[in-house]
């Protein structure tokens, strides 16, 4: 196998174990509500639009969204002071929580499909965990930066 092999191997693997999870908890919150609050939960308070292309969604789908969960208490829309027309939203403790109860099912639903691994093989996904958490703060640093670039 190659590197991009590789690769696109540990992405289709990462999506499928998500619905795997996300499908043995029977959670019938929207998979882009867990994605926002994870979102706002790396970056901060974003504005809506960098919050929907962060997110690869629509900014209309964004604000939908946005609305649903701010009526849930999940996130506070606040009016942006360097720009009235833009609208920041931000996690509330509620929404952090909400996502952390929502990790411990995940986890606790993926579990049992972990339990005949090897010593070895937990070291490899240890490995694995850390060098793609390594991989992803180096981009969140990136990303963060142009979104204070653009704000």
């Amino acid at each position: 196998m190659t590197h991009d092999q590789d690769i696109e191997t540990l992405i289709v693997a990462a999506h499928a174990l998500t619905r795997v999870a996300a499908l043995e908890t029977a959670n019938d919150a929207p998979a882009a509500q867990w994605r926002t609050l994870t979102i706002l939960r790396g970056h901060g308070a974003l504005r809506i639009g960098e919050l929907a292309r962060l997110s690869r969604v629509t900014q209309p789908g964004m604000t939908r969204l946005v609305g649903q969960m701010a009526d849930q208490g999940l996130v506070v829309k606040t009016t942006d002071a360097a720009d009235s027309r833009a609208t920041v939203v931000e996690a509330t403790a509620l929404g952090l929580e909400a996502l952390q109860t929502w990790m411990l099912q995940l986890t606790a639903a993926l579990a049992p499909h972990f339990d005949d691994l090897e010593p070895e093989e937990w070291e490899a996904l240890r490995t694995t965990a850390a060098v793609l958490t390594r991989k992803l703060d180096r981009t969140r640093g990136d990303v963060t930066a142009t979104a204070e670039a653009i704000r």
